[in-house]
């Protein structure tokens, strides 16, 4: 009888221990995820600590000239560049010619039915980002761009994309969160303080690029190289 006593005082004991720790664990998670909630509502940005330096995207490559690419995932001119040119901006990447900067701006929100998915997909490529997945995930959502006027991808989906790259727990965190919300409308406002009107944009060594083929790429910055 002592015996069983003892036993199951030690079952009790270690049932309110697991209960002590799963309380302390949901308390970290809501108290991060109020945290979060909390500075979207006052304005506060988080910005990717992989970001280039100002903040406003991401950096792909280690050439000496600069492209800038200003793109929104829902954007269909956006789909026909990436369609066209991304392979000679991979290949420009990978003979070191070029530093490709994607700044993922949201401006086609009001075509998502309210959904805002140009600011949640810019969001979850933040979020790969932080996963050290931006250019992945980046062609995942080109891959699966939503046309205008439709809803868009929910985040479950987002969410999915990212799962099937390999991206875990904090990524879907994130993206449910909403983390980069507001950076996205920062560097967005950002953009258009540098002049993009549209989507998608391309600057090669600062000058914007008129002949967006995968020719006048190319031409362009063998010019900046020269």
């Amino acid at each position: 009888m002592v015996r069983e006593q003892l036993a199951k005082e030690r079952r009790r004991k270690a049932t309110v221990w697991t209960s002590v720790v799963a309380a302390a664990v949901l308390l970290v998670a809501g108290i991060a995820g109020y945290g979060i909630f909390s500075a979207q509502r006052s304005g506060e940005v988080f910005t990717p600590a992989s970001a280039v330096a100002d903040g406003s995207g991401f950096a792909v490559g280690t050439g000496s000239v600069t492209v800038d690419v200003y793109e929104d995932f829902m954007c269909p001119a956006c789909g026909q560049f990436e369609s066209a040119a991304g392979a000679t901006l991979a290949q420009l990447v990978s003979e070191n010619k070029i530093t490709v900067v994607y700044h993922p701006i949201s401006i086609l929100d009001r075509y998502s039915q309210g959904t805002n998915y140009s600011t949640r997909a810019s969001g979850a490529a933040a979020c790969a980002a932080d996963g050290g997945k931006f250019a992945e995930y980046h062609q995942t959502l080109f891959d699966n761009r939503p046309e205008e006027n439709t809803p868009g991808l929910d985040d479950a989906t987002l969410i999915s994309l990212g799962t099937a790259l390999g991206l875990g727990d904090s990524f879907t965190q994130c993206v449910e969160d909403g983390r980069y919300k507001t950076w996205s409308a920062q560097i967005t406002d950002q953009a258009s303080e540098r002049g993009v009107t549209g989507t998608p944009t391309i600057y090669v060594a600062g000058t914007v690029l008129d002949d967006r083929s995968p020719a006048g790429l190319t031409s362009a910055v063998d010019a900046a190289v020269k």
